[in-house]
């Protein structure tokens, strides 16, 4: 695996067509299995959840996503904590269905966990924590800790939420996300997915992480501060000058249909209620998370 740079120069500014062009067969993955998964949950067609699995197998057949390295390709290390978070959350629901066949579902399942244990190894402690992408690579191990049953997949997860969590501002900001210039809003929004996923996976676990408080803030501060700031772009001036990038898509606001689902939406900002007054999917969160948590 070779994917260029997201961006043209640092981590902001125009993007990199050529990332693009590269990322796109894994992208696609995740957006196929996320369908299929979706179709299964929505109709009860075991041919679509087979066939999900089916895609899933050539993959794990095939030892995709391990032939990379950080030094060589950062780029790649991301893609594939995206494209690992949006397939084990997939096949989380898929390996409910017992009609597919087992050995393609443990071939998956171990698989998954080889390339969780190696996108973790590639972290350097203090400098790759407190951000978007150590988030990420987090929801990915704790999806497969739990399929998987590796618990240190699953402790790393909840050690991450922990440590993000921590990091929240007086404000509710996420202080690393605010350093991406005419991005911070967006990166503020998408650091919180994979978090509220962790959260989620884990309450199924029997453990609270919504709950969580450290420094005298939970999730929601920073749910709160990116609905607002999404609105009113001036609340980011204390952080940036740079201006904004503007524009939140539906699938932005995907993942708090998580959030309402277990609280409710009193109090959240007018912006990320209006959104989920329709049909959202992400297909990095297990496609349309309408259909999930209705489900």
């Amino acid at each position: 695996m070779i994917i260029p740079n997201g961006y043209l120069s640092g981590s902001s500014g125009p993007h990199n067509p050529a990332a693009a062009v590269a990322a796109k067969i894994y992208d696609d993955l995740g957006k196929r299995v996320a369908a299929g998964m979706n179709q299964y949950l929505a109709t009860g067609s075991h041919a679509e959840s087979a066939c999900a699995l089916d895609q899933l197998d050539a993959w794990a057949k095939a030892g995709a996503l391990l032939d990379y390295d950080r030094k060589e390709s950062q780029q790649a290390w991301f893609q594939v904590e995206w494209t690992l978070s949006a397939i084990a959350v997939s096949e989380s629901v898929l390996a409910e269905d017992d009609t597919l066949d087992p050995a393609e579902q443990k071939r998956v399942i171990a698989w998954m966990d080889e390339v969780s244990n190696k996108n973790i190894s590639f972290e350097r402690p203090a400098t790759d924590t407190g951000n978007n992408h150590h988030a990420w690579r987090a929801l990915a191990a704790t999806a497969v800790g739990i399929l998987a049953s590796d618990d240190k997949l699953f402790q790393f997860g909840i050690a991450t939420y922990k440590e993000e969590i921590g990091t929240i501002d007086q404000n509710g900001a996420l202080p690393r996300e605010m350093v991406r210039h005419e991005n911070s809003v967006h990166y503020q929004g998408f650091a919180l997915q994979p978090l509220l996923l962790i959260a989620q996976f884990d309450s199924r676990q029997g453990i609270d992480l919504w709950s969580y408080t450290a420094n005298g803030h939970t999730i929601r501060d920073a749910i709160v501060f990116f609905g607002r700031s999404a609105s009113d772009f001036s609340l980011i001036k204390p952080y940036t000058n740079d201006e904004q990038r503007p524009g939140f898509p539906d699938h932005d606001f995907a993942v708090y249909n998580f959030y309402v689902a277990k609280f409710g939406a009193d109090g959240l900002p007018p912006i990320i209620v209006k959104a989920l007054r329709n049909s959202v999917s992400d297909d990095r969160l297990g496609g349309n998370t309408t259909l999930l948590v209705a489900k």
